[in-house]
């Protein structure tokens, strides 16, 4: 804090003295400019200036972050902590993440600074709106050079090792550390211990678990299967491909086709498109098709969805599916990006599968499942013939969705990826 005087002669004339000198400090050093009268006479006046540099004030500010609100169907999540105490972080760094049982919410610092305390566990349960953790704003001043330690006279004794930190790293924080779980030993026939080690589930893996099991438990599913020539799909993409990256910026994959191949088959089919509502006891038919399509990411398996398919070619498909793809990586998905959906296509040939039963995303009534492509010897006209080949399987909700229905949509998935001519002559 500074300070300057003026004296003025004429007590008539102070402001057309002092407000250009308060204006230019202000402008000039971005300082809070105060005035203090001292003493008043008849004819002069003595003022004192005082300003403060409010930047430094602002800098050395401590803030409370707190835990941003929920989507309305989430209402708690459990901390990740990315940071420590101590550490600087820039504006818009991710300071910890909080895991919820639809998805994951990245809390960024609101300003550059330094992590004073932290204010939840590693793994604590919180709410919309719970504190999370102190930051003193500014980046702290630079770390005074000292000179290096004289060389120990004689060799000390070696100190104890100390112990690898688990993956990840241990989190300091201003509250007791939640403990890990103990290795249990386990005695084998030789005699050599073995361990096991537990982990605690996190919130998307337990929602996971609860909706699997609680599809199992409403649904009547059952699954029926064909099989797909991937011939005229795959030469099509090779002789577009280069000229659709080109024009488009992606690349031409096979997940479109299978996604639009759905939709028209959906809206053949209204049935594998609607629902049961359960409370009402109504069968819900929708007039429009979001295609949930199955993500697998290190914390569980997303469906964010596609919506207006319908409406959509190709390359909207391609795009949309793009996007998706890059916002689960960078783990970006939101909830809403999530909700809904009328269908779903999980795709396990990515991973090699080839023959699996999909299990049924409630409250939906139907799954598609994708396999691998493998090269099988085919029966064409009379004529044994290698193809790229494709199981696909069709797992449906056998109440609202008759075995009618069920082969009918299948072989309509068929007839559009072998021959995506039909959907030209809407066949």
């Amino acid at each position: 804090m500074l300070w300057h005087s003026i004296c003025q002669m004429n007590s008539n004339r102070k402001h057309n003295m002092l407000n250009p000198f308060i204006k230019s400090v202000s402008k000039q050093s971005a300082h809070f400019v105060q005035m203090i009268s001292l003493r008043c006479e008849t004819r002069s006046s003595v003022y004192q200036i005082r300003y403060f540099n409010t930047s430094a004030a602002h800098r050395n500010e401590v803030i409370t972050v707190k835990t941003p609100a929920f989507a309305e169907s989430v209402t708690e999540g459990d901390v990740r902590w990315e940071k420590a105490v101590g550490d600087t972080v820039s504006e818009d760094e991710v300071v910890c993440e909080i895991e919820t049982d639809k998805t994951s919410v990245q809390v960024p610092s609101p300003a550059a600074g330094v992590i004073e305390e932290l204010l939840v566990p590693d793994g604590g349960k919180v709410e919309g709106g719970t504190p999370l953790f102190k930051l003193k704003k500014g980046a702290p001043p630079p770390a005074a050079e000292t000179a290096p330690p004289p060389p120990p006279a004689a060799a000390a004794a070696p100190a104890a090792p100390t112990p690898a930190p688990a993956a990840g790293g241990p989190i300091p924080t201003s509250m007791p550390p939640v403990p890990p779980v103990p290795a249990q030993p386990i005695q084998s026939k030789p005699g050599q211990e073995k361990a096991e080690i537990g982990v605690k589930m996190n919130r998307m893996r337990q929602r996971i678990a609860q909706r699997l099991k609680e599809a199992q438990t409403t649904c009547a599913m059952l699954t029926t299967f064909n099989e797909v020539d991937m011939s005229n799909i795959t030469e099509m993409r090779k002789q577009y491909k280069d000229a659709f990256l080109k024009k488009h910026g992606i690349k031409l994959g096979f997940m479109s086709a299978f996604v639009k191949a759905a939709a028209y088959a959906l809206t053949d089919q209204p049935a594998v498109n609607a629902v049961i509502d359960d409370t009402t006891k109504e069968i819900v038919y929708r007039d429009y098709v979001d295609i949930s399509v199955a993500v697998a990411t290190p914390k569980g398996l997303v469906v964010p969805v596609i919506r207006g398919v319908e409406g959509m070619n190709f390359t909207d498909i391609e795009k949309a599916i793009n996007e998706l793809g890059e916002k689960a990586r960078k783990n970006e998905l939101a909830v809403e990006d999530m909700d809904g959906g009328t269908f779903t296509i999980s795709n396990g040939g990515v991973f090699g599968s080839m023959f699996g039963t999909p299990i049924i995303n409630p409250p939906q009534s139907a799954i598609l499942g994708m396999h691998g492509i493998f090269e099988r010897p085919m029966a064409i006209a009379g004529k044994v013939e290698i193809r790229p080949m494709m199981y696909v399987a069709l797992t449906y909700d056998h109440r609202l969705i008759d075995g009618r229905e069920a082969v009918t949509f299948l072989r309509k998935i068929k007839s559009v990826v072998e021959d995506p001519r039909v959907l030209l002559l809407d066949m």
